[in-house]
């Protein structure tokens, strides 16, 4: 791919190979923490509008969905990301050809994953709802909400395949457009429905596919008028190695979302057992978490997208400034929104709940999450870089050691302390997943210099520059290490 390509669609797409990586990572920023933030926003109205038009029990039975629909969406954003991870890299070593090919792979596998999540969703609903323990007073209100949203899954999972294509080619104002028009559709039409042609919590979910309908139609609309991932018919043919590829990045990320799912589907499970007064205020704890967890998430994105694209290039200099660059913004988010979660918690449930118990339960939880929010905001940009080195594994390993804590905890402490015990069943599984994603990090950057040191006494390469040579010798050597971890790993977990 030539320079003369990316300088013609300058104003679409952002190389964060050359320049300076404080203001191309804030460029890139601040339109996907405003993405971010609309998301979060127009989920947090839904959520209003639900329980302020239709009651507690409502409300309930739409946050009760929220684990089932992390475990099938977040598989889905995984991929994704996993996806994005390798577009960046080739983007980044200028491997036009490549990149297309690429690129064509995952439109192929995002049409049958679209159609194999909707399918398995809608068919295992009821029996994962049984499963949860969900109180009967809400489960038809699950199930009519539940139906329309795995039922329209295609959708999503076209916006967050189409917005990780362009976040990967540094686009990240793209998806803030669809987001802003999708925004306000869904939040006119959540009003419409629910108050005044009186839908229920259909009308919610009806709200949330045409939404994501329009977002992504903006955004596959961007990416046909980018001229260098302008795709052919042989982009589409002979795609197996690119299909193993891919699988091979995305599966242990879509993994890693399903199985902290799992584990955030164990809490509910135990959460449920208590009654719909727990219930709903785990649902309203949750949406604040999101909300206040969002600013350093999206710096994890940015890191992905800058760490993916160094990482094609070999600047891997570069991916330690930024990684510090991003550390910065999660720490100032830290500071501002723990905060809030701290000092005023009863204000905040007072926006969601109106029942007295309920509140008094998301007190016991947000000021103990605030104070360890820090270790969350890092795990989201360590993570993140660990990913787009394009080393899966070990963020995978963390989220099984995230399911394992949180059931451990959940299960021997709920009994005993009640709701405090979900505030501490998060903070465990944040600090266990921080551990196992900085040792990652830091075997991998150990692995690079001493190879960098070698080659440099040994002349292959200079210091400015890695040879083809070096790139190959980078990833055996690296692979080898790697497996050693794991298996290191694998034997202090027996």
């Amino acid at each position: 791919m030539s320079d003369m390509a990316i300088n013609s669609s300058k104003k679409q797409v952002i190389d964060f190979t050359k320049g300076n990586p404080v203001s191309l990572i804030l460029s890139f920023y601040w339109p996907l923490l405003l993405t971010s933030m609309l998301q979060q926003f127009y989920n947090f109205a839904d959520t209003w509008i639900v329980g302020k038009g239709l009651g507690d029990n409502a409300l309930a039975a739409v946050g009760n969905m929220g684990s089932l629909f992390f475990l099938i969406v977040g598989f889905s954003f995984g991929l994704a990301n996993g996806f994005g991870v390798l577009i960046a890299q080739s983007f980044g070593a200028r491997d036009e050809e490549g990149l297309k090919h690429r690129l064509a792979g995952v439109i192929e596998l995002g049409i049958v994953l679209a159609a194999t999540l909707s399918v398995f969703s809608v068919i295992f609903l009821p029996h994962a709802l049984e499963l949860l323990r969900t109180d009967s007073l809400i489960v038809e209100d699950c199930l009519r909400y539940g139906n329309i949203i795995f039922g329209g899954l295609f959708t999503g999972i076209c916006y967050n395949i189409s917005a990780s294509v362009l976040r990967a080619l540094g686009d990240s104002r793209t998806p803030l457009k669809a987001i802003m028009a999708s925004s306000v559709l869904n939040l006119t039409l959540d009003s419409l429905f629910i108050f005044v042609f009186h839908f229920g919590v259909e009308g919610a979910a009806i709200a949330t596919i045409f939404s994501q309908v329009v977002s992504s139609i903006i955004c596959i609309g961007r990416l046909g008028k980018i001229p260098f991932i302008r795709l052919e018919k042989r982009h589409f043919a002979d795609n197996g190695r690119v299909f193993v590829a891919l699988l091979k990045n995305g599966l242990p990320m879509a993994f890693m979302n399903s199985i902290t799912a799992v584990g955030c589907m164990v809490v509910q499970y135990f959460v449920n057992g208590f009654g719909v007064v727990y219930t709903a205020a785990y649902a309203a704890c949750s949406k604040y978490l999101n909300l206040f967890m969002n600013p350093a998430s999206t710096a994890g994105s940015a890191m992905s997208a800058y760490t993916s694209q160094n990482y094609g290039a070999g600047q891997y200099r570069r991916i330690r400034q930024g990684l510090m660059v991003c550390i910065g913004i999660s720490a100032f988010a830290y500071m501002t929104l723990g905060s809030l979660m701290i000092f005023i918690p009863r204000q905040l449930a007072g926006v969601l709940l109106s029942g007295s118990d309920q509140i008094a339960l998301v007190c016991e939880f947000l000021p103990r999450c605030g104070v360890m929010l820090i270790f969350v905001d890092v795990l989201f940009v360590v993570r993140s870089a660990v990913q787009g080195m394009g080393k899966p594994l070990l963020p995978m390993i963390s989220g099984i050691l995230e399911m394992i804590l949180r059931i451990a905890v959940i299960s021997s402490l709920i009994g005993r302390i009640g709701f405090r015990a979900t505030a501490y069943a998060e903070i465990s599984a944040w600090i266990g997943a921080l551990f196992i994603n900085a040792l990652a990090f830091i075997h991998i950057f150990k692995t690079i210099n001493h190879i960098q040191r070698e080659k440099r006494r040994d002349s292959v390469c200079s210091t400015s520059s890695t040879t083809p040579q070096l790139r190959s010798y980078l990833e055996k050597t690296l692979r080898l290490r790697w497996q050693s971890l794991l298996r290191n790993l694998a034997g202090l977990r027996s």
